[in-house]
């Protein structure tokens, strides 16, 4: 247990199936499934444990070996996810009994006992309360915390988990790659996830700098896939980001990943012009 966590407190909602886009991403990569051991911390958990509970779910499915551990600074929180966790083992709730989680005080500085290094760091909705200049020294700070070949997943979404994004960031706090999350049923336009960027990237939403030139270009070959709005949402989705990928743009994945509403892209695509 940390003595003086690193960081604040996190503030806001902690809904039921808020992060099940960025779980999916984290099930899914090669840092995690990959991993010596599969550990898993939930860094800024929130007002509830269910984050947690739902991510050990969906690691499960993929490694029984997988472990989550969430580090939230307010020592309330820490109290009221054990209480949670109590329950679940207890059988008292839908999630397994068996489920390997745990919680803790802690914040940057990721304090794990008996020197053991996370596969992946997930951060989500923990910079939003910062400054852009905090970012650097905040990734530095977690992902040197991380096991070899060891990823940390920085990103915001909203309330209800339709919209999200993320930055897959290396273990010596380098960004790696840019990912866009939407749910693509009732989608109006792309750019919605504007309002839901990385703190590195939010304020750079402006003429001139590379997220905004990405965020125009795929509203604009969204709308011009309009017609194929008939054959459903992912159709005309798969379609936006297939002509994304023809003009240039260095997208990454394939259609498995686009008919999630996934964008993904190398972080040198999106990153703030000095």
């Amino acid at each position: 247990m940390a003595s003086s966590p690193l960081g604040r407190p996190t503030r806001g909602t902690t809904g039921t199936n808020r992060l099940r886009r960025n779980d999916r991403w984290i099930a899914a990569s090669p840092a995690f499934r990959r991993a010596d051991d599969p550990l898993v911390i939930d860094l800024g958990f929130g007002a509830s444990g269910v984050t947690a509970f739902e991510l050990a779910t969906r690691l499960q499915r993929v490694r029984a070996d997988a472990e989550v551990h969430g580090l939230e600074i307010d020592p309330a929180r820490v109290a009221t996810a054990n209480e949670q966790l109590r329950e679940v083992q207890a059988g008292s709730t839908p999630f397994s009994p068996g489920l390997r989680v745990s919680f803790a005080r802690g914040g940057f500085e990721v304090p794990l006992p008996a020197g053991r290094r996370p596969a992946v760091i997930r951060a989500m909705n923990v910079l939003r309360q910062y400054d852009e200049s905090d970012v650097a020294g905040a990734w530095s700070a977690m992902a040197g915390r991380l096991a070899p070949e060891g990823l940390l997943v920085e990103g915001t979404c909203d309330e209800i988990g339709r919209v999200a994004s993320w930055v897959d960031v290396d273990q010596g706090g380098a960004p790696l790659r840019f990912t866009i999350s939407l749910r693509l049923a009732d989608l109006e336009h792309p750019s919605i996830v504007a309002e839901r960027l990385p703190k590195a990237l939010i304020h750079r939403n402006v003429p001139g700098e590379r997220v905004h030139a990405l965020l125009v270009d795929l509203d604009r070959e969204w709308s011009r896939a309009a017609g194929l709005s008939t054959f459903g949402a992912t159709q005309r989705f798969l379609a936006a980001v297939g002509a994304l990928r023809d003009q240039g743009w260095p997208v990454l994945g394939g259609k498995s990943r686009w008919r999630l509403g996934e964008l993904t892209l190398p972080w040198s695509a999106v990153a703030p012009l000095p």
